[in-house]
C-alpha cells in the first residue's frame, strides 16, 4: 500500500536542500525514522549529512556510510544512526546491525529502505528525492502516517 504525500518541496540548490534538512532535523526526536530513497547521486546522503551536522553539540565529519552500513552519532536530543542499506543482501542483514532496536531508541535515518523488506518501522517518514529541471534541483516528497506527520511537517515548514 503506497502511503500518501504529505508534502512535496521544491529545491533549488544543495544549500536550500540542506535547510530544509536541518529543519526536518529540528523535529526529530528519538524514535523517529526517516526512509530516504532516490537514485545514486539524487542527494540522500547529502540530506542526512546536513540533518545530523544540525544535531551535533560538536561539529564532527559526516561520511556516507556506504562501506560501513551504519555510523552513530551523539545528537543533541540523543543518538543517530544513519544506515546505508545499498549493499546489504536483504532484511535478515538489518538484525546483525542492530538496527531494529534503534528504530526504537535514536534517531534513524536510512538510505535505500527497500533492503528492510517487512522490517520498516510502520511510522516512518518517508523521504523520496528525485531530480528537478537543472542539475542542482530536487523535488522532495515527504509522504507517511499523516496523522503521525502532517501536523508536525506543517509546524516545521509553514512558519
Amino acid at each position: 500500500m503506497l502511503t500518501p504525500a504529505i508534502r512535496t518541496m521544491p529545491s533549488g540548490s544543495p544549500d536550500r536542500t540542506c535547510a530544509i534538512a536541518r529543519r526536518l532535523g529540528s523535529a526529530l526526536r528519538p524514535g523517529d525514522t526517516v526512509l530516504l530513497t532516490g537514485d545514486i547521486g539524487a542527494g540522500k546522503t547529502h540530506f542526512a549529512r546536513c540533518l545530523i551536522q544540525s544535531q551535533l553539540a560538536i561539529p564532527e565529519d559526516v561520511p556516507s556510510p556506504t562501506y560501513t552500513l551504519v555510523q552513530t552519532y551523539d545528537g543533541a536530543r540523543g543518538d543517530i544512526w544513519h544506515a546505508d542499506l545499498y549493499r546489504l543482501g536483504g532484511p535478515n542483514d538489518v538484525f546483525e546491525l542492530g538496527l531494529t532496536e534503534a528504530f526504537e531508541s535514536a534517531i534513524c535515518l536510512v538510505e535505500w529502505p527497500d533492503r528492510l523488506g517487512s522490517l520498516a518501522t510502520p511510522g516512518a517518514l518517508s523521504l523520496a528525492i528525485h531530480p528537478g529541471e537543472t542539475d542542482n534541483a530536487r523535488i522532495l516528497t515527504f509522504s507517511g502516517d499523516t496523522d503521525l506527520w502532517a501536523a508536525r511537517l506543517e509546524e516545521i515548514f509553514d512558519e
